[in-house]
């Protein structure tokens, strides 16, 4: 049997699936030998910290040996815990080390020549786990993998997301949440993203004072798409909301075996008015999607203000300007004026992030009013790395810091991934605040939005939480500067003599009229006389719940240290997560199989979110799923595509930026896409053009034909708006865009998703996209087109040309002298690129993988005149006689 194998894909969303590539010679073969015995999600979670364990059964009922992957999207804010694979008898469990170690192992098995795999992680909310092993003939194979957290409360309940995601029908089916909460649950919503009319009744929910359990375990007819179908209709994500009965004077405090948790979070406070100034980015990169979003998000932002709050608003390129040059009181006519105020704003030169929050603090310190409490805050909104004025990121950060002076907080959100998001991330800790990333996506207004709701009601400023010295150690953060409503506030400790079983605490703070002072005591209550009927349900969870918590807060404080308490501090992180197994910055998880005098090593590693700044949202395609092994070390090359009225997007990860360019020419023409003459590689397309052109307009032209050839593998492939056609090996198949299949060959794969994307993967080579684009059938004008998208090219040549296979190697370019173009909404700016000057314009163009109708919005800068002076030569260079 071969070694265990590696799988580096990335996705989005809690989820289990599984994948199976066939090891024999047919031209293709679906994957109905592998059988789903059973999938079982299991997620209890005991004062709101959540123990999931995922489990995964398959057998091999093939006569020969099959891949299969083991596919887990987790929360980001998870811990791993464990991990293991169960094989012919045999169980591998998993090992977490130092990451160092972990390191200095997976490199000596890549010296010694054999296969090593790194597991890797992402998302917006998520991370993946993936993994995949060779299953002998009649086999099976077990899949385990635990993670814990402590859920956060936000707008005033907790959530449990679960992705279920299984490609194929699953046998024994089951999605198991328990939850278990001493103060009583206020109420619990199921819902998700997938679930039909016909499959909401299997929801099974049950909910009594402290307890509540979710089911939902679908049967094999109840899974299929239809009764004749072996597609599936789980796909998706589902979700698990509640809240529990808050105590609205000390809290809630447990103590269980030792370890105590104080939970607090009154919510019949009243509101604190606060001082606001938004600190808007306008730069030139806000152009478009990201500076409309914006202006739509003030807008509702401003309607939610309390007529209680005093506001500003500070708009920012290399320039500052403000709407008023001191704050406002939130009256309807004032709030009217700022609406009308933020239409006028729109993208224009550099970034001086520094000037513009200096200058937002100076207009809230001239506001401070020693009578109340003063909660004054300041909400950066940027999308890019300061270009203009300071921008020496530790200068910076001093000048703001001093500038603030503990007097105010400061909040980031970061537009994208374009951006600095740490320099973000450190300013908000600095300055009491915190930072979120804003994803370009359809829903950045209510991203926005939800931030803004998140702060919109301060309760109390200056909480302590103070317990006795010599009753407890080892706290958690107890301190904080704010509480907002709809949030929580968690400390925990250790109690110091196993004796004490009741102990007296204090929450004291700043409230809008008196000073908030409660006091309380603490009583061990056994964890089995809350929940008498119940077994023990997992280990000591306040104890994993301190040991998280303190990580956590651990790691956010080594970016705000000096480097000796940062080395203390990382020490101490590192010995509680290797303490408790968990998978954190600091720690890797390693499973080795060994396999006759040969062993491969696997290693888990949780990505920071710097880290994830190397990955963009097209990155996280659910497409990636049926990526080849090597396809994460292609993330950081440059992708490519071509779609719509012919125009080419070349997105430059490197660079953090994206190329674009048109061309014109008749219909028929056949133009070579990708052509690679030492790995055999041709990629070709033919453009169509409209039924009858618009009287008067100009001719539309799209690619209605493409062609891919790999000599070398004996392939050629043809792909219409009406048909693909594959020849391997002198075998010929064809397929139509009416029917869904995944089918698998010797040398090549192909996922035919109905009447919208065929991908074609070829074995350690290239992978493909062609999306379909439908039009009505009797339209006067449009017939349907297709878009060329390449996901995949790290295994090409450095010979490999063509009109988008040039930019295989990536393309170097600086943009400097922005000015106003012919578009009043567009900005023009010179560009040096292969030793050209260049006219350009910042636009967009469409990206239609994930949303075939109506595309994504993807910035770029714009080529005119055919591209020439970025391409080598001119377009008609690229002109070929035939498809192959």
């Amino acid at each position: 049997m071969t070694a265990l194998k590696r799988m580096m894909r990335l996705c989005v969303c809690v989820s289990v699936a599984l994948n199976v590539m066939a090891q024999d010679n047919t031209l293709f073969r679906n994957s109905e030998q592998i059988e789903l015995q059973s999938m079982r999600v299991d997620c209890k979670v005991a004062s709101r910290f959540a123990h999931t364990t995922m489990t995964t059964k398959a057998l091999n009922a093939a006569n020969d040996s099959k891949e299969v992957f083991f596919e887990v999207d987790l929360p980001k804010t998870a811990f791993i815990t464990n991990f293991s694979i169960e094989i012919e008898g045999r169980v591998y469990i998993s090992e977490v080390k130092e990451k160092e170690k972990a390191r200095q192992q997976y490199e000596k098995a890549l010296s010694s020549g054999q296969t090593a795999g790194l597991v890797r992680a992402s998302g917006r909310h998520m991370e993946k786990f993936s993994v995949s092993v060779n299953v002998a003939a009649q086999s099976i194979v077990t899949f385990t993998l635990t993670y814990e957290e402590l859920l956060r409360r936000r707008l005033g309940s907790y959530e449990i997301m679960i992705g279920l995601r299984p490609k194929q029908l699953v046998q024994n089916f089951e999605i198991a949440v328990d939850i278990y909460e001493p103060q009583g649950i206020a109420f619990v919503d199921v819902n998700s993203t997938f679930i039909t009319n016909e499959l909401l009744p299997l929801v099974e929910k049950t909910v009594t004072d402290k307890m509540a359990h979710v089911y939902f375990s679908p049967t094999l007819g109840q899974q299929r798409q239809c009764s004749d179908c072996e597609g599936t209709l789980i796909h998706g994500d589902l979700f698990v909301n509640y809240d529990v009965n808050h105590a609205q004077d000390i809290g809630e405090i447990q103590i269980v075996n030792g370890y105590f948790v104080h939970f607090f979070a009154p919510d019949n406070l009243s509101q604190i008015p606060k001082n606001v100034v938004f600190v808007i980015d306008r730069s030139g990169s806000m152009t478009g999607e990201k500076i409309k979003q914006t202006r739509e998000a003030l807008v509702t932002i401003l309607s939610d203000l309390h007529e209680d709050d005093y506001f500003g608003l500070v708009t920012f390129d290399d320039v500052i300007e403000s709407w008023r040059p001191t704050l406002s009181k939130a009256t309807p006519e004032n709030v009217a004026e700022a609406k009308e105020f933020v239409q006028t704003i729109t993208a224009r030169h550099l970034t001086d992030i520094n000037k513009a929050i200096l200058h937002a603090v100076d207009m809230l310190t001239a506001e401070q009013n020693d009578s109340l409490p003063d909660m004054s805050m300041i909400i950066l909104l940027t999308d890019g790395r300061p270009s203009a004025g300071e921008q020496d990121l530790p200068a910076m950060q001093e000048n703001i810091r001093n500038s603030i002076n503990g007097s105010l907080r400061l909040f980031c959100l970061g537009f994208g991934y374009d951006l600095d998001y740490s320099l973000l991330d450190t300013l908000a800790k600095q300055n009491d605040g915190l930072a979120r990333r804003v994803y370009e996506a359809s829903d950045a207004t209510l991203q926005l939005q939800g931030f803004y709701e998140e702060v919109a009601s301060p309760l109390l400023l200056e909480v302590n939480l103070d317990y006795p010295d010599d009753t407890v150690t080892s706290l958690t953060k107890s301190h904080f500067k704010q509480f907002f409503k709809g949030s929580e506030i968690v400390v925990a400790g250790r109690i110091q003599k196993s004796e004490i079983n009741t102990f007296q605490t204090e929450v004291s703070a700043d409230g809008l009229e008196d000073r908030f002072v409660v006091k309380g005591f603490a009583v061990v209550e056994e964890w089995d006389t809350v929940f008498p009927e119940q077994d023990y349900i997992f280990g000591d969870f306040i104890e994993h719940l301190w040991a998280y918590l303190t990580i956590q807060q651990l790691l956010d404080k080594m970016d705000n240290c000096s480097p000796e308490e940062k080395e203390n501090i990382t020490a101490k992180a590192l010995d509680l997560s290797l303490r408790y197994n968990f998978v954190t910055p600091l720690t890797s998880m390693v499973v080795t199989k060994p396999q006759a005098g040969d062993e491969e090593t696997l290693i888990a590693d949780k990505l920071t979110e710097d880290q994830r700044e190397d990955l963009t949202e097209t990155d996280l395609s659910v497409d990636a799923l049926y990526a080849p092994p090597q396809w994460l070390s292609s993330i950081a090359k440059p992708s490519y595509f071509a779609d719509g009225d012919p125009h080419f997007i070349l997105e430059l990860p490197d660079q953090n930026d994206s190329l674009c360019f048109n061309f014109d020419d008749k219909p028929g023409t056949i133009f070579n896409l990708v052509r690679d003459p030492l790995t055999g590689i041709t990629a070709n397309g033919q453009i169509i053009g409209e039924k009858r052109p618009v009287p008067g307009g100009k001719m539309q032209t799209y690619f209605g034909r493409f062609g891919i050839v790999h000599e070398q593998l004996g392939i050629r492939l043809m792909v219409s708006t009406k048909e693909i056609s594959v020849s391997e090996k002198g075998k010929e198949t064809q397929f139509f865009w009416s029917t869904t299949s995944t089918v698998k060959g010797q040398s090549m794969d192909l996922q035919i998703i109905k009447y919208h994307s065929l991908t074609v993967t070829v074995r350690d080579s290239v992978k493909f996209q062609i999306i379909l684009h439908k039009m009505w059938k009797n339209h006067s004008h449009h017939q349907d087109y297709l878009g060329f998208y390449i996901l995949d090219s790290h295994l090409l040549s450095n010979s490999v040309h063509g009109l988008l296979g040039q930019f295989y190697q990536g393309v170097n370019f600086e943009v400097s002298d922005l000015f106003p173009g012919k578009d009043p909404d567009k900005q023009d700016a010179i560009m040096f690129v292969k030793g050209n000057k260049l006219t350009v314009t910042r636009g967009w163009k469409r990206d239609f993988r994930k949303d075939v109708k109506n595309g994504e919005n993807v910035p770029c800068w714009f080529i005119h005149n055919n591209g020439i002076g970025l391409l080598d030569g001119v377009h008609t260079d690229y002109i070929v006689s035939s498809l192959f």
